[in-house]
């Protein structure tokens, strides 16, 4: 009886001990959750790296600096006030568009594309910029609104989407103009758009497929559609990725064929292995088991942002986070998509898996942002 005493009188020392941990990492401005998930994800992809890079430690060097800069970066970022980052959005969008169009004017082109900066020493792609700029923009836009929104504000909004993705696209950079409209599209969702407009908007996509496949898509653009369709027709050429990354896939079976032994991979039949492709070294390796443990970190990594959003306090945070949690699933689900044959291949990489740099640093900011507001509404309820 004694022992059952003191076993009740320590209970409000252990609930007082949560309540320390928890308030430690509201003072750090940081989800334990989140950083859990994203750690997990990093360790494993760095796993995967080295495997699909032929084992360089070289390569997965440089991806542990890249990380390492990119986690500083999501805790500086996480300290935001994010009714600051709404006032600064429309200086963030205007100077992305700037830097876009420099790009054009003056742009550093490498292998037909110019979508680069040079200061030097360094260079910089704008274009990551506004996968920031653009849905934190676009929220800011609909949080002074009433939704949902009027037509008018619609009108507004798909102006201050598609002005940046058509620069990009101008670059060009279907992948990235694509990421970047979605990101902005799925803001214009979230705010309550009419149904009537989404159908609307489907019919115009539809009718204008074939004025866009004769007068705005390049060769090189019409060229993947084809092999989307028919890889056979070119197996030797346009089709030799995809052919080579179905085959890995189907290879792998359900336990694959263990850590470094992949045979597509390993003795390079499958190109961009390293980067676009990276999940069909997986898939090879680790086989079903190794995918189902990936998607179900992004699957854990979706829902808590998904939740963050549902319990935020204010529209610009529901907005936002909703975006940054949505356009994360559209990266993994264009890049397996593309992998597995069944989308175009478009050059987008493997969020937290694929060999990266800007990109990886540009993605961890988004989920610095989310830490934010995660903080900001636990800071409200309190």
């Amino acid at each position: 009886m004694k022992l059952s005493q003191d076993f009740v009188r320590r209970l409000p020392d252990s609930r007082h001990h949560f309540g320390r941990q928890q308030g430690l990492w509201q003072r750090l401005h940081i989800d334990p959750i989140l950083l859990l998930i994203l750690l997990a994800l990093t360790c494993f992809g760095l796993v995967v790296l080295y495997s699909a890079s032929g084992q360089s430690e070289s390569m997965v060097k440089r991806q542990f600096v890249f990380f390492s800069i990119a986690y500083c970066v999501m805790f500086v970022v996480a300290q935001l006030d994010m009714q600051m980052v709404r006032r600064w959005s429309p200086w963030l969008y205007v100077g992305g568009i700037i830097l876009l169009m420099l790009v054009i004017l003056v742009g550093v082109g490498a292998k037909g594309a110019q979508r680069w900066i040079s200061l030097g020493v360094v260079r910089f792609q704008p274009s990551e910029a506004m996968k920031i700029a653009v849905p934190v923009m676009t929220a800011a836009y609909f949080s002074t609104r009433s939704l949902p929104p009027k037509f008018t504000d619609i009108v507004v909004s798909m102006i201050i989407i598609m002005l940046p993705a058509v620069l990009i696209f101008m670059q060009p950079d279907l992948g990235t103009a694509i990421l970047i409209a979605a990101s902005g599209i799925i803001v214009v969702f979230m705010a309550g758009l009419p149904w009537r407009y989404i159908f609307g908007s489907l019919a115009m996509v539809g009718i204008s497929i074939w004025p866009m496949w004769h007068w705005v898509m390049k060769d090189y653009q019409k060229q993947r559609v084809l092999t989307l369709l028919d890889p056979e027709a070119d197996r030797l050429g346009a089709g030799w990725n995809i052919i080579q990354s179905k085959t890995a896939i189907g290879s792998g079976g359900l336990h694959g064929k263990g850590l470094f032994n992949g045979t597509q991979s390993q003795l390079d039949f499958l190109p961009e292995s390293h980067t676009d492709f990276i999940i069909a070294v997986m898939a090879e390796e680790l086989g079903l088991i190794g995918v189902i443990f990936l998607l179900s970190l992004y699957l854990l990594l979706i829902a808590r942002g998904l939740h963050i959003a549902w319990t935020s306090q204010n529209t610009f945070n529901r907005l936002l986070a909703g975006s940054i949690t949505l356009t994360f699933f559209v990266y993994v689900f264009v890049n397996i998509g593309m992998v597995a044959g069944m989308l175009p291949v478009v050059g987008v990489p493997l969020p937290l898996v694929s060999l990266g740099g800007t990109s990886i640093v540009t993605l961890m900011t988004s989920f610095g942002l989310l830490m934010a507001i995660a903080t900001e509404k636990k800071k409200v309820v309190a």
